[in-house]
């Protein structure tokens, strides 16, 4: 007699879901090689809080039910694969900096000379050059909460 399916729901992080149709006998590995091809080093499955490591695993032993939910999270794949060994002695380096991750403090810098300046020198600063100055800070201020806010 042939083997009953079992659907499952695949369920992905943003919500979304898939029905995938197994055999009991079926293994986790087959299982990531049906439906993630491809992905299968970059998928990980969890059933009821546990990840899934083992692809050897048969479904059956996992006693996972019609229409059972597995939570899937895929990783995005890595530019040069990992070889299995000893780490590099070097280790993971800070990032670096970059000009966007100066950009605000090098504008927060502009704008704390800029006021220095108007409040030492008023005579060469305009109403309108004043008021630009002060809506510029505005706008720092915003985009500077709107960044370091998440």
């Amino acid at each position: 007699p042939a083997e009953p399916t079992l659907v499952l729901r695949l369920k992905f992080l943003n919500d979304t879901e898939r029905l995938a149709r197994v055999r009991p006998g079926d293994t986790v590995g087959a299982l990531k090689r049906t439906y993630f091809p491809g992905q299968e080093q970059q998928v990980r499955l969890i059933y009821q809080g546990q990840l899934l490591r083992d692809d050897a695993q048969s479904l059956a032993g996992l006693h996972l039910g019609h229409l059972s939910v597995l939570h899937c999270h895929l990783s995005p794949p890595s530019a040069t694969p990992a070889a299995p060994g000893p780490p590099s002695p070097r280790g993971p380096g800070p990032a670096a900096l970059g000009l966007g991750s100066l950009a605000l403090p090098l504008f927060v810098l502009l704008l704390a000379l800029l006021w220095y300046l108007q409040l030492q020198h008023r005579h060469v600063f305009t109403a309108t050059a004043t008021t630009c100055l002060a809506g510029l800070t505005l706008l720092v201020t915003f985009v500077a909460f709107a960044m370091y806010r998440r």
